[in-house]
């Protein structure tokens, strides 16, 4: 893979900050000046444990949440071009940022967080299509549903089917599929099999892994399983009580954790007898 640090960012998130009041008036710290970047068709993996202000992060990044203070750029392509240029998308309007929102999108730990019990899939897959403007006929939105279905594994028999018909790792696909519906360069995966049966989460890990090579996409990942971050990520920035203890390249880290806390969570990672 070529250099991230050579090329230029799809996303940089700098001194974010999130905080939260108290109960008791105090004023809790979730994120304390996070910064971090993420290349386009790489994975970068924000980890650390429950608690640490990853998740907080993720949303934050995609503005589902305020931040604080901080800024998130993402370095978009110009219409009609293939130059970048850089939208600050904290400091945007609700109306500017809507039509943006297609170039970044989530997947989230319980697919539902995604899916409308009373919509078919087929309808769940095709909503994001009307709502950017992608699919202007029914046909078109037939075809583009029916590509996307494909693209996760699930047969077209499945845009008929609503999401109690599905099983666990099917619902996910079609999170998946609902994330891929607009074309983005960088999903967001919150924690995307933690609540899958362990049988399914490697094909899941693997259809992510999949899509990324054919669409080059770029993924923020965030997750709590060290061996699954070493399988699936270029970079890892490590998290602990909502700052960035240490990052680098995934197998730099591995290898040579610079961090206690790093180091910690390296240790209590399972280890099979004998290795």
């Amino acid at each position: 893979m070529e250099d991230a640090s050579r090329r230029e960012p799809l996303l940089e998130a700098r001194g974010l900050v999130k905080e939260f009041a108290s109960p008791t008036g105090d004023v809790i710290r979730a994120v304390d000046g996070v910064d971090f970047a993420v290349h386009r068709g790489e994975t970068l993996a924000l980890v650390g444990e429950s608690g640490s202000g990853k998740s907080t992060t993720a949303r934050m990044v995609l503005r589902l949440l305020p931040p604080t203070r901080g800024s998130v750029t993402y370095h978009l392509l110009e219409e009609g071009s293939d130059r970048r240029h850089p939208v600050d998308i904290l400091k945007m309007p609700p109306r500017q940022l809507r039509p943006l929102r297609r170039h970044f999108q989530m997947v989230f730990q319980d697919p539902m967080a995604s899916l409308n019990p009373r919509m078919s899939v087929g309808a769940a897959l095709a909503e994001p299509l009307v709502i950017h403007g992608l699919a202007r006929t029914r046909s078109e939105r037939r075809e583009r549903v029916a590509q996307l279905l494909d693209m996760v594994g699930l047969p077209p028999s499945a845009a008929a089917q609503y999401p109690h018909e599905l099983s666990g790792g099917q619902k996910q696909r079609v999170g998946i599929a609902r994330a891929l519906a607009t074309g983005p360069e960088l999903i967001v995966a919150d924690e995307p099999v933690s609540a899958l049966d362990v049988s399914i989460r490697a094909q899941i890990i693997n259809l992510l892994m999949d899509l990324q090579e054919r669409l080059r996409l770029a993924y923020l990942f965030i997750a709590h399983d060290l061996a699954l971050v070493r399988h699936i990520s270029h970079r890892v920035a490590v998290m602990q009580t909502g700052r960035v203890v240490e990052s680098g390249p995934t197998q730099e880290v591995f290898e040579s954790p610079s961090h206690p806390y790093t180091r910690a969570l390296l240790a209590a990672i399972p280890r099979i007898r004998g290795q």
